[in-house]
């Protein structure tokens, strides 16, 4: 495939959503490309605002945060994942308002308390509380207030 193609297919592939640096070198193997080809058209991207680490972060963190609810942790983990650098993990996790994540939090354990109401056993409801929480991404420091209410 020429470099041209490459180049405006990597476009639509960037345009279409925001991307991490680490996914679309991976599209470019995929699309053939290798060595300074990939350098030439990751600068080309960057240059002309397509990509953008710290855009790719924001976006990220809030559209899970928002949609899936997930905790800072798991937030942290994937961005790592996706080779983001410390200070955009940083940037994004800024733009995460406190209180909307504490509310998150109390509507996440509100909603999973009232699925282990069947469940008698007190040590076995907070075990499996701050095992989901966790698991969505919350620290247990976080966690560890809510966990009286069980």
């Amino acid at each position: 495939m020429s470099q041209r193609t490459i180049a405006e297919q990597i476009k639509r592939f960037c345009a279409y959503q925001e991307r991490s640096h680490y996914e679309v070198k991976n599209k470019l193997y995929a699309l053939g490309a290798r060595g300074e080809e990939i350098d030439e058209l990751l600068l080309d991207l960057i240059q002309n605002n397509f990509l953008n680490e710290e855009r790719f972060a924001c976006a990220y963190a809030g559209g899970k945060f928002r949609m899936k609810q997930w905790g800072k942790q798991k937030i942290i983990q994937v961005l790592k994942k996706h080779q983001v650098s410390d200070y955009c993990i940083k940037r994004a996790l800024q733009q995460i308002d406190d209180s909307d994540y504490q509310h998150a939090l109390k509507s996440i354990f509100e909603k999973k308390l009232a699925t282990l109401q069947r469940d008698k056993n007190q040590y076995s409801r907070m075990n499996k509380m701050k095992n989901y929480l966790i698991q969505k991404g919350y620290s247990f420091e976080d966690i560890q207030p809510l966990l009286q209410y069980i």
